[in-house]
């Protein structure tokens, strides 16, 4: 009987200390879970760059997730405003164009306020960048560049953001961030697999790009690691490194070139009342003021300039004069590289494929080539372009939307972007079909501020939040249950062993 009842009390004795063990175990386990199984919840980052061109500025403004792949953000267009009015190149010259650009300016700022949640208007970064056409006038007039600039970062500064600067962009930079969106956009530098998770697509070959501005041109393209230059960049995007060949070309943008080839086609003329345009269609005349050619730092001024004096131009659509016209504005000759492009710059071969943005899109699609064609079908276009009567090409259903402005470019523009890819960047028959003529990319624009973006997004701190997996009630409520069970087992373990002594 004895026998029975130690028995007993030895079984009471382990299954308290067996719960006491449990509880100890359960408590310790909710205390580490709490504290270790945490998860992060990040909120949307915003930044807003506004592309300050030679011709116009866009206000546009992008998110990304604050949890970076490899501390670069995924960055998404979610706005595009146009700004009215000019360049701001052109401002301080006339008050009331002046006012124009700054109503622009104003309107585009309150959209994109507006969508902006209000708790992250701190945090969201703005910057200005201007291009080619302030690239041009800092050259030609330093204190007016400085006192435009001036003008845009202080009434930045008046807006509820985070603002960087207003500055001038160099050619390079502006052609390694168009380099940077294009293979952005298509999926060169971060995609996502098969679990719906974001990798680098390791292997994978980047495209080169081509941007075709107002004042100036770029060009990019990923090279071997061991090539070396003043026009190689080392970037590392998503954790990986590029090698990145670009140049731009100042003075080589649709409308600056168009300014010389009007240079030599007036220089040729002995009568301005009536000057022969090889470039312009036949049936359409105009008269222009010589100060819309020489009043850049791109033509030179003839010794008799007159800014007032009227110029007659009568198209005639001589598509082999204009051609000739064209190529004479480039240095196809002067190279002490293994390979130049033109102008004596050193380039190395073109490889893979491109995308041409910008001037180059809208000049393709003019002449109905817009996408991926080849250089025969190209060429023909434009002969066929510059052959054409005005009203002929005035009534094409393809090309109604195009401004006169517009349309009566698009000869010389069409000879210039096939001079300059097949002479200068050497693209032939096989390696021009690679060139894929587009304007946007998944209904996001080809644009350098995206490609600013993501490289700025690498310095931009993500706000998170730790969320515990247990709330706040829930947790106490089990370290007090189990504190509680131990409290408990520790008294009746004192008691049984009370008993047991005696």
């Amino acid at each position: 009987m004895a026998s029975k009842r130690q028995m007993g009390y030895k079984c009471r004795i382990a299954g308290v200390l067996l719960l006491l063990l449990a509880s100890i175990a359960a408590l310790v386990a909710v205390a580490v879970i709490q504290d270790t199984w945490k998860f992060k919840e990040y909120s949307l980052e915003y930044g807003i760059v506004i592309d300050s061109g030679s011709s116009r500025s866009n206000v546009y403004l992008y998110e990304w997730p604050g949890e970076k792949q490899n501390e670069t953000g995924v960055v998404t267009e979610i706005m595009n405003c146009r700004v009215s009015g000019a360049g701001i190149s052109e401002m301080k010259v006339d008050p009331q164009k002046d006012e124009a650009s700054w109503n622009g300016f104003r309107e585009c700022m309150r959209n994109v306020t507006k969508a902006i949640p209000v708790e992250k208007h701190k945090t969201t970064i703005l910057f200005l960048g201007a291009t080619a056409g302030m690239r041009l006038l800092h050259e030609k007039d330093e204190e007016k560049s400085d006192e435009i600039l001036g003008s845009l970062r202080e009434y930045l500064k008046t807006l509820p953001f985070n603002f960087q600067n207003a500055s001038i962009l160099s050619g390079q930079e502006e052609g390694l961030y168009g380099w940077v969106t294009v293979n952005y956009l298509m999926g060169n530098l971060l995609t996502k697999n098969l679990w719906n998770l974001y990798a680098n697509p390791e292997g994978e070959k980047t495209i080169g790009s081509m941007d075709l501005g107002g004042a100036s041109t770029q060009i990019a393209f990923a090279v071997q690691e061991d090539l070396r230059g003043p026009d190689y960049l080392h970037v590392k995007l998503y954790g990986y490194p590029y090698n990145v060949y670009t140049h731009s070309f100042l003075c080589y943008g649709k409308n600056e070139a168009g300014k010389r080839i009007l240079d030599k086609i007036v220089k040729e003329s002995s009568d301005p009342s009536y000057i022969i345009n090889p470039c312009y269609p036949e049936g359409y005349n105009v008269t222009m003021m010589a100060s819309e050619i020489y009043d850049t730092e791109c033509t030179k001024k003839p010794k008799d300039y007159n800014p007032d004096r009227e110029l007659f131009m009568v198209g005639t659509s001589n598509s082999d004069k204009c051609g000739s016209l064209v190529k004479s504005i480039f240095d196809f000759k002067t190279c002490s590289s293994p390979q130049c492009s033109f102008d004596g710059v050193e380039q190395p071969p073109v490889v893979g494929e491109f995308m041409a943005y910008a001037g180059f899109f809208y000049t393709a699609r003019a002449l109905g080539n817009e996408g991926a064609t080849d250089l025969i079908t190209f060429n023909n276009s434009v002969r066929k372009f510059c052959q054409s009567h005005w009203t002929v090409l005035r009534a094409s259903e393809e090309r109604k939307m195009i401004s006169d402005q517009h349309l009566k470019t698009y000869c010389y523009s069409g000879h210039y972007v096939f001079a300059m890819l097949a002479d200068g960047y050497k693209f032939d028959k096989e390696t021009w079909k690679n060139i894929n003529f587009q304007r946007e990319v998944k209904k996001t624009s080809i644009v350098w501020s995206l490609g600013y973006m993501l490289s700025m997004s690498n310095m931009i701190p993500s706000e998170v939040k730790e969320i515990p997996p247990l709330t706040n009630p829930v947790f106490v409520g089990l370290i007090f249950l189990f504190s509680a069970l131990i409290i408990i087992t520790v008294v009746f373990v004192f008691v049984f062993l009370i008993r047991a002594c005696y």
